[in-house]
C-alpha cells in the first residue's frame, strides 16, 4: 500500500467521528488521547486495545496535559491544547476504538518498524493540523449598529455565540468583563467556564460582596438548587439568563426560592450598565463597548484554550475608539 492510502483511511475515521459544535470538529480530548495512543503504537505495536487503557479502564495510558503538548511541541504547534490530555474525555475510548479496526485493515505489523513509525507520525500529524485548525478558527463577530440599542447589540452578540455552540463560555465572559469594568477596584474571579462541567466547592460563578452570581444559557433544576444553597448560606443571589428564557427561569425561581433570587436577562444585566457607565450618551457607548470587549478577550485569553470564543471589534467600532 502506498502512503496516500494509509492517510486516506486513517482520515475516514477521523470524520467518522462526532461532531462538536462549538469545536466544529470532534473533541479535543479524543484528538489529544489518539496522539498519546499513536505515540505508544510507536514503542509496540500492540492492537490489543485494552493494553492501552488505564487501570479502571477509564483513560489512555500515559494521557495528560504535558505529554500532548510535547508531542505536539515536536511538530511546531506550541500553543495550548486540551489541558487534561484526553483523561476527562469520556467518549474517548468509543471514539478511539474503531481506529483499531482501520489499523487491523491497513497490516501496519508487517511493515518495518522505522517504515511502521513514519505512516504513524503521518497520522499525528494529521492530527496536529486538525490542531491548527481548531486555533486558527475565526473569533465571534461583534456587530456594531449605533441606531440599535444596546440591550439589542449584546442580544445580537449572544445569539451569534449560541449559532457557534459557545452561548454559554460567551455569557459567563461577558458577565465577568462587565463587573470587572463597573467595579475595576474588586478582583473579580476568572475561571475557564467549562470549570462548571466538574465538580468544584465554587458557590456559583461570580461572588461580589455577598451576593452570588449564576449564569445559565439553559436554566434547569441543578441551578437553583445551587441557588438555594446559597440563599441558606445567607448569601443574596442573581441568576442570569438569555432573554428568551426569563419568563419560564422566574416561574422556577419563584416556585424553589419564592421570591428570594433576583433573576435577569443576560441582555438587560450587561446592557443597562454600559448605558449607565456611559451616561445614557452614545457618542461614549462606543467606547464603553468597546472597553468591554478589551477586558472580556483579556479574561478569555488568560483561562480558555479556545480562542476563537475571543470577540472580535468590528472596523466601525475600532475607528470609532483611535
Amino acid at each position: 500500500m502506498n502512503i496516500q492510502h494509509y492517510i486516506e483511511v486513517f482520515e475516514e475515521w477521523y470524520l467518522s467521528l462526532k461532531i462538536v459544535k462549538a469545536n466544529a470538529g470532534p473533541a479535543n480530548g479524543t484528538i489529544a488521547a489518539t496522539l498519546i495512543l499513536l505515540e505508544r503504537l510507536k514503542e509496540g505495536y500492540d492492537l490489543n486495545f485494552d493494553a492501552h487503557v488505564a487501570p479502571g479502564g477509564a483513560q489512555i495510558r500515559g494521557a495528560s496535559g504535558t505529554a500532548v503538548a510535547n508531542i505536539l511541541k515536536r511538530f511546531e504547534e506550541n500553543r495550548p491544547f486540551a489541558k487534561e490530555g484526553g483523561r476527562t474525555n469520556r467518549g474517548g475510548q468509543g471514539d478511539i476504538k474503531p481506529l483499531f479496526k482501520s489499523l487491523e485493515l491497513l497490516k501496519l505489523e508487517e511493515l518495518s518498524d522505522p517504515r511502521r513509525n513514519q505512516v504513524l507520525t503521518l497520522f499525528q500529524q494529521y492530527l496536529v493540523d486538525r490542531v491548527r485548525d481548531f486555533h486558527n478558527r475565526q473569533k465571534i463577530k461583534l456587530v456594531f449598529d449605533p441606531k440599535l440599542s444596546t440591550w439589542q447589540i449584546l442580544h445580537n452578540l449572544l445569539q451569534a455565540a449560541k449559532e457557534e455552540g459557545k452561548a454559554g463560555f460567551v455569557a459567563q465572559h461577558l458577565v465577568g468583563a462587565k463587573l470587572q469594568l463597573r467595579f475595576p477596584e474588586i478582583v473579580i474571579s476568572n475561571e475557564s467556564a467549562s470549570t462548571a462541567d466538574r465538580p468544584t466547592n465554587r458557590q456559583g460563578d461570580f461572588l461580589v460582596g455577598n451576593t452570588i452570581f449564576h449564569i445559565t444559557v439553559a436554566p434547569m433544576q441543578a441551578v437553583f438548587e445551587k441557588c438555594q444553597d446559597n440563599l441558606t448560606q445567607g448569601m443574596k443571589v442573581y441568576l442570569l439568563v438569555p432573554d428568551a428564557k426569563l419568563a419560564a427561569a422566574r416561574q422556577m425561581g419563584e416556585q424553589f426560592c419564592s421570591g428570594q433570587i433576583a433573576v435577569e436577562s443576560l441582555e438587560s444585566f450587561l446592557s443597562q450598565n454600559i448605558d449607565e457607565i456611559s451616561i445614557f450618551s452614545s457618542k461614549k457607548l462606543g467606547a464603553n463597548l468597546a472597553n468591554l470587549v478589551k477586558i472580556y478577550n483579556e479574561r478569555v485569553d488568560k483561562v480558555e484554550v479556545d480562542k476563537s470564543l475571543m470577540i472580535e471589534l468590528p472596523a466601525n467600532l475600532v475607528k470609532e475608539n483611535l
